[in-house]
């Protein structure tokens, strides 16, 4: 394809829609919520966004239209990603988590799984919903470790034709739901074998758990320090009971449905990262050509003030067409999909840390205050680098791995090959990308 960062006319259209209705559906959330004392309460309180949100088909433009959904692709995700972040970071993480939690399914679900469990989320009423059960407690970065490591420790064993599952999980977005007694869909990663030598291909796999009747227990929701309107509760499966048919796929299936899943929510949280980073330099920029700070002119005339502004504003520009990229190849199934959405997720999120700290330098000791924009927007921005698969322990590993492949070819993901131009699509880099896509 040609290069050409220009959005469609379609393209805008969404992007223009989706801002005005963030600004009148978000705007005021974190004003309503923040003097709420507890985790429950506040996500509680944002209860009537989310729904105007769904209301307003904007889950449905998350769900593909393969499935009966209105998205058309990563790269449309990205624009309605970027514009639900920038005005309020946890009412979007909800949605898009619930997106992740129906991931598993679209991926690996049979069209009879598709249809008996999708319809709640499309019907754009409500509040539906979803939760990709993964992160346990004492952590899961090494999900697939063989024995004599943990790995993942919430069970599934066969009884005639039931799963019964015991575990515990944390971490989970919005996986207690709206009451604590279970999200609507729950899509969790269990160990079904007995001997803890299985392999990790033969022994993984993704369970559908719609909101159990009994058996969910909630233990409490962790006191976050940023996204303080989002949920993140800690639970356990107490024997819970689900048909043999819930299984996604099939049993062992499940390291490939975590990989295939973490790698689109990758790219999506490098532009968590633009959102952010967009909505704090809109605040340094607006305070540095109004604000004179004691002087005789606004802080922007200063040289000093402009090169950051500047520096910020070109940061946050590349790291929203570098995602933009890896949302494209995601799209198109390249085989280097994984590489470029993992550098998306490291680069958007680390950037944008290290912006918006920059930005508050502009500003000065007033964006220390949690009063003012740039204080509450950092606190929701240190967790990207640290979750959906950490830059250290997980993203960089991947990249690790990429590297070391005896046919990696540093250019293929630019568009270019070093030597074999012409050479088929088939080493083990592009068949392993092939498959995450």
């Amino acid at each position: 394809m040609a290069i050409d960062f220009t959005l469609t006319p379609e393209q805008r259209q969404l992007q223009v829609s989706v801002r005005e209705l963030a600004q009148k559906v978000l705007g005021d959330v974190d004003e309503q919520i923040r003097h709420l004392p507890s985790p429950d309460e506040r996500f509680a309180a944002t209860r009537p966004a989310y729904e105007q949100l769904v209301q307003a088909g904007l889950l449905q433009q998350l769900i593909p239209a393969p499935v009966g959904g209105k998205g058309n692709g990563m790269v449309e995700m990205a624009i309605v990603a970027e514009e639900l972040h920038a005005v309020d970071p946890s009412v979007s993480l909800t949605m898009f988590a619930s997106l992740l939690g129906l991931l598993p399914m679209f991926l690996g679900g049979s069209p009879e799984q598709v249809q008996r469990h999708l319809p709640p989320f499309l019907a754009g009423t409500g509040a539906p919903l979803a939760a990709f059960c993964f992160s346990e407690p004492g952590g899961s970065a090494n999900f697939d470790a063989p024995a004599p490591a943990d790995g993942v420790r919430t069970t599934a064993r066969l009884d005639g034709n039931e799963w019964v599952i015991s575990g515990s999980k944390r971490w989970v977005s919005s996986a207690s739901g709206w009451d604590g007694h279970g999200a609507d869909l729950l899509t969790v990663v269990c160990r079904t074998a007995t001997d803890p030598a299985t392999p990790p291909d033969q022994a993984l796999a993704v369970i559908l758990v719609p909101r159990p009747e009994r058996g969910f227990r909630y233990e409490g929701a962790i006191d976050m320090l940023g996204h303080r309107g989002h949920l993140a509760p800690t639970f356990h499966f107490d024997d819970i009971r689900v048909p043999k048919d819930h299984v996604l796929g099939e049993v062992g299936a499940g390291k490939a449905l975590i990989e295939g899943s973490f790698t689109g929510t990758a790219a999506l949280v490098g532009v968590f990262g633009v959102a952010m980073m967009r909505a704090a330099f809109d605040h340094a920029w607006r305070f540095a050509r109004t604000e004179n700070r004691g002087g005789a002119v606004p802080i922007i005339e200063h040289q000093a003030v402009g090169y950051a502004l500047a520096d910020a504003k070109t940061r946050i520009e590349a790291a929203r067409y570098l995602n933009w990229k890896a949302c494209h190849a995601l799209d198109v199934q390249s085989p280097h999909a994984l590489e470029l959405a993992v550098q998306a997720k490291i680069f958007g999120s680390e950037t944008a840390v290290s912006v918006i700290t920059d930005l508050m330098k502009v500003v000065g000791i007033e964006s220390y205050d949690r009063d003012q924009p740039l204080a509450r927007i950092l606190q929701d921005a240190l967790v990207l680098p640290l979750f959906d698969g950490g830059n250290l322990g997980v993203r960089r590993r991947q990249l690790h791995a990429l590297l070391r492949q005896p046919d990696y070819d540093p250019l293929a993901a630019a568009g270019g090959a070093r030597a074999k131009e012409n050479a088929p699509a088939s080493t083990s880099q592009e068949r392993r990308g092939s498959g995450y896509a």
